[in-house]
């Protein structure tokens, strides 16, 4: 028996004891049991524990005093606790302490055997690589968050709260304006925690026509409904094992929030037309770009699912925060272009075009600075990008016979300056008589950026 495979489990009932030492035993796991804080303690001193689970009430005290102990002198240790069954303000709990997980009573052990596996799963990562990068250093995990580019403070922040969301379980929410690297951000803490082998599943809550969201959500099962010629897996099933991100979770409509808070707190969904609930074991993360307390406190966003999203806040950076990063990441996305459109020359930026960058005001952030140097590459006569092929102060507008797009009060600069593009791109096409490389030439760019254009915007 593999002795860095022991696990410590405390609960003052002896039964449950016996049914979670026989359970955890059966998966080849070396047990010890303790019934009360103290025995715990003691335990704690004289060995090296791969994973612990704890109830919360015990005889001399609270399971939740142990899980901050252990937080703060044991780190590495994933503990998990066992909560009564409704109490979910316990779990929120005891997941802010520091807890990796939880399981309610009466514990279900097929979802605990998940929970053991993916804890066991996060010390074999620590076995590998040291818990803190050295940023000098090359390896995996800082191959992987260089992936958020840049040296500023608030980047770094950044990074390091992203490697400590990795080792737990527990929600976050992650919020930050437009085009700030959420989603990114949640495909780092799925890549660099214990799910990384397991899928990531990325939804846009607010891209899903509200009659389908449940279907989509639970799946369905066939003849549920009409048009229901078979059996649909939903989002949760496909994301078991690994990681759900919710994203623009503000746009859920009232009935979905509950069935979605449902859904997280028994860890089990039901499909549309099934008679009973399918357990999944899914990491749930989300993200909003507006903020969700305003919407609680209006009624529009139920406050016992935004509790149990929001265990952990992480809060995206946006440019004007850290305009110091801008000349890196411009430097990266230029690559990034010419390679894309297969250019043989990279363009550089003049001083005062990266000037103008570094204090432009940036309503979509890094995704916005990704479009401005687009547009510039487009731009730009020669090898050096100038100030006026960024296009900053004043939107250029190719009238070929119709008007530009009506700007909306909620409309970006940005993405205004993007209408005009697909409009430019349409129009040419039109006037080219759907010959792409004529109405490249009308445009005056090169056949491969109007080719990549078109896949941009998703004009046949």
């Amino acid at each position: 028996m593999n002795n860095q495979q022991h696990v410590l489990i405390i609960d003052d009932e002896p039964d449950i004891r016996e049914l979670l030492d026989l359970t955890l035993s059966r998966m080849g796991l070396r047990v010890t049991a303790a019934g009360d804080l103290g025995e715990a303690r003691q335990a704690l001193l004289g060995n090296t524990f791969s994973f612990c689970l704890t109830d919360m009430r015990l005889p001399d005290g609270n399971g939740l005093d142990l899980v901050r102990e252990i937080a703060e002198r044991h780190p590495d240790l994933p503990t998990a606790v066992i909560t009564a069954h409704g109490k979910v303000e316990d779990a929120v709990h005891a997941l802010k302490l520091g807890a990796f997980d939880f399981v309610s009573k009466p514990v279900d052990l097929e979802i605990l055997r998940k929970l053991v596996n993916t804890a066991l799963r996060l010390k074999a990562q620590d076995a590998k690589a040291p818990r803190e990068v050295d940023t000098t250093t090359a390896g995996p995990e800082l191959d992987q968050l260089e992936r958020l580019i840049g040296q500023s403070p608030a980047i770094a922040r950044t990074r390091k709260m992203i490697r400590k969301l990795a080792r737990s379980q527990a929600p976050v929410l992650i919020s930050g304006s437009s085009g700030s690297g959420k989603e990114l951000a949640a495909r780092l803490i799925h890549e660099l925690g214990p799910r990384s082998d397991h899928p990531f599943v990325p939804v846009n809550c607010g891209a899903i026509p509200t009659e389908l969201m449940e279907s989509e959500f639970f799946g369905h099962r066939r003849g549920s409904f009409t048009g229901a010629n078979a059996d649909k897996e939903g989002l949760f099933q496909a994301a078991d094992g690994g990681t759900l991100m919710l994203d623009e979770v503000a746009d859920l409509p009232l009935h979905m929030q509950v069935k979605l808070l449902r859904a997280i707190q028994e860890k089990a969904v039901r499909p549309i037309g099934a008679r009973e609930e399918i357990p999944v074991d899914v990491r749930i993360l989300s993200a909003t770009h507006q903020p969700l307390k305003p919407l609680v406190e209006s009624g529009k966003f139920r406050s016992d699912l935004f509790f149990r999203l929001n265990v952990i806040e992480l809060s995206m950076p946006g440019l004007e925060e850290r305009p110091e990063d801008i000349p890196l990441l411009a430097s990266h996305f230029l690559d990034e272009i010419t390679a894309d459109w297969e250019e043989d020359l990279i363009p550089v930026i003049s001083d005062s075009a990266m000037q103008a960058l570094m204090t432009h005001h940036y309503t979509g952030n890094v995704r916005e600075l990704v479009n401005i140097l687009q547009r510039a590459v487009t731009m730009c006569e020669g090898d050096e990008i100038e100030p006026d092929d960024l296009m900053l102060e004043q939107v250029a507008v190719h009238d070929q016979g119709g008007d530009a797009p009506g700007i909306d009060e909620d409309q970006s600069l940005d993405t205004y300056i993007e209408d005009i593009e697909k409009k430019m791109l349409e129009d040419a096409l039109k006037k080219a008589r759907y010959n792409k490389t004529r109405a490249a030439e009308l445009l005056g760019i090169s056949f491969r950026s109007f080719r990549y254009k078109l896949k941009k915007f998703g004009i046949d």
